[in-house]
């Protein structure tokens, strides 16, 4: 377990060389993981391997350490895409002339909502969040896991982030189904 946060200590070591001016293949003066660097915002903690050694870390500690660096290291990545890029994959996807709206008022959408940026989030003034492409709301449209929602797309917002666009569609066809069609957004 100790060898997974070893490339943490020397991505700490390159971020230090990098700030403080320090270039080539040198040591930092005397700072290991378990203590504490000049620019560092946190305090010192004990070395991880007097801790692992000492049975501080219970079965519980490895989990939650697990889970922390899953978390750290699954970023939900999205992607801004061009025009035509965007404009090829919802024709592929059907969307020209789906429910009578045009390639150009799907574009059009996408444009005014996100800047064609698949992975933008707005932070609405009702709490609830505006997701993707798109822009789907998690009023109605899909899980925050913080505020309760009919989730008529059956998806998490999460789900909306990413360069895969294959969520955002589906969820768009739907709500363009709706009895105000585009008029929603």
């Amino acid at each position: 377990m100790l060898g997974i946060l070893a490339p943490l200590n020397g991505a700490f070591e390159m971020a230090y060389s990098a700030s403080s001016g320090i270039q080539g293949n040198t040591e930092l003066p005397a700072a290991t993981l378990g203590q504490r660097l000049p620019w560092s915002p946190l305090p010192s903690v004990p070395q991880l391997s007097t801790l692992a050694g000492s049975g501080a870390f219970s079965g519980t500690m490895h989990l939650l350490l697990l889970a922390l660096l899953t978390c750290l290291t699954s970023v939900v990545k999205g992607k801004i895409f061009g025009r035509c890029e965007l404009a090829h994959k919802l024709k592929a996807a059907g969307l020209d002339g789906y429910h009578g709206y045009s390639l150009a008022n799907w574009v059009c959408l996408a444009f005014y909502e996100s800047h064609f940026n698949s992975g933008m989030v707005d932070h609405e003034a009702d709490g609830s969040t505006s997701n993707g492409i798109f822009q789907i709301n998690s009023h109605v449209w899909c899980d925050d896991l913080e505020h309760p929602s009919p989730n008529l797309c059956d998806l998490h917002c999460t789900d909306l982030l990413t360069s895969n666009l294959n969520d955002d569609i589906t969820c768009a066809m739907r709500i363009v189904q709706s009895p105000r069609g585009m008029g929603t957004w």
